[in-house]
């Protein structure tokens, strides 16, 4: 099989063509694969968690209420303190 190089437009424009055109238990199929990736409340809790995980490993910084204001308010902070 001959690998075609395309651009990402390209790539994208086959995939919507293929997706149109399966079989609905295939395109169920593939949805599954990507649907954690899909689903962006999905990504944020794991963010979350990932992040709470460290906190309670004590790994990490945490920043206290009056810390993270002067971040919010002093652009030259906000990468932390």
């Amino acid at each position: 099989m001959k690998l075609i190089f395309m651009d990402t437009t390209g790539i994208r424009q086959k995939l919507h063509q293929f997706i149109d055109t399966i079989e609905d238990a295939k395109a169920a199929a593939i949805y599954t694969l990507f649907e954690n990736e899909m689903d962006t409340d999905y990504q944020r809790k794991k963010l979350v968690q990932e992040e709470r995980e460290k906190y309670l490993k004590g790994a990490g910084r945490s920043y206290s209420p009056d810390e993270v204001k002067l971040m919010a308010l002093d652009k030259q902070n906000r990468n932390g303190l």
